[in-house]
């Protein structure tokens, strides 16, 4: 049997059972070691997802490593057994986005695993076998679990160039802000900055790789080659663009809100600012981010705090709500190394 968390809609669920999915042509089957919680999953749940980027009935969880367990007709049967990770982004694959390798951009429409397709938080999971991403034999599938947000960070940090011997700043020290310091560290910057009001991430955020942590505001302005936002909370686009020198590098993640919220239009011009924005990762920033994992520059496995079974989906909800909480996985597998 094989359970899975339905949402049937915002504020309501339930597990239900039944035999697993059998893989169609092309398509792989999933046997899900961990599946990470994080605020857009609380969106889902509470029906605060932007319009279309939805669909009820709907299994969350598009955070997640596993073990392929069957593939079906024209997929690579050698997956069987291997350890993965996969994309989430269902692309037409026609379009010039797609063509141009952002299928996050589909001009087919937004359609994503675990918004409006079945996700993780489930014993299986089908997916398209072209999606997945193999990851090395011995690899930590509690750790790989974070490899979705690592390429959203792979994607900003791509962006942002940083080259040896340049200032960053990272404003916003949660899972993403913590992920992008470690890339940004591999780069060796001359100083990496952290920028986070709770004084309880700085301990973290000096391990992922920042030389200093400042609460915001006491960072200097006009100070850094490269600004990365991970936040998503109201006015930190603003603080991230006046951090940045003349001539600097901004790029912005997260999203505030408010619509309203502001980036200063001023400050981009009189300081030749280039801004750059990311929305989800593409294939070749999930190539990055396991690459990456796989040679041990991306360290992910520090930045979970709570491992939960699956029947606990709603007790994981309230738990990544929480200021105190890193990382929050559920383990439908919890055998799965």
């Amino acid at each position: 049997m094989s359970r899975r968390v339905v949402v049937e809609r915002p504020g309501r669920f339930r597990v239900v059972q039944g035999e697993p999915p059998e893989p169609g042509p092309g398509e792989a089957l999933v046997r899900v070691a961990a599946a990470g919680l994080c605020g857009s999953d609380r969106e889902l749940y509470d029906g605060a997802r932007p319009a279309g980027f939805a669909g009820y009935p709907v299994t969350p969880g598009h955070e997640w490593s596993g073990t392929v367990e069957a593939v079906g007709p024209g997929a690579d049967p050698d997956l069987v057994g291997v350890k993965v990770v996969g994309e989430g982004y269902r692309g037409c694959g026609r379009c010039p986005y797609c063509r141009d390798g952002a299928p996050n951009l589909c001009s087919g429409g937004y359609d994503e695993t675990g918004f409006t397709r079945p996700g993780a938080f489930a014993d299986h999971l089908l997916v398209p076998a072209r999606l997945l991403h193999v990851l090395p034999d011995g690899a930590d599938l509690r750790a790989a679990a974070l490899l979705e947000p690592a390429a959203v960070m792979a994607a900003a940090t791509r962006l942002a160039a940083l080259r040896p011997g340049e200032t960053a700043a990272v404003v916003g020290a949660g899972t993403l802000g913590m992920l992008a310091l470690q890339y940004l560290a591999a780069a060796s910057p001359s100083r990496l900055v952290a920028i986070d009001p709770r004084t309880e991430r700085a301990g973290p955020a000096l391990a992922a790789g920042a030389t200093a942590v400042h609460p915001p505001g006491e960072a200097a302005e006009g100070a850094f080659d490269v600004v990365v936002e991970t936040a998503g909370v109201t006015g930190t686009a603003h603080a991230a663009v006046a951090l940045a020198r003349r001539g600097g590098r901004v790029v912005l993640t997260g999203i505030p809100a408010d619509p309203a919220d502001a980036v200063p239009t001023t400050l981009l011009v009189t300081r030749a600012l280039s801004l750059h924005t990311v929305f989800g990762a593409g294939p070749a920033d999930w190539a990055y981010a396991v690459r990456a994992f796989g040679a041990g520059v991306l360290r992910p496995a520090a930045l979970i705090t709570h491992e939960l079974p699956l029947d606990d989906y709603e007790r994981a909800l309230k738990l990544s709500a929480s200021p105190d909480a890193g990382k929050v996985l559920l383990r439908p597998d919890p055998q799965e190394k």
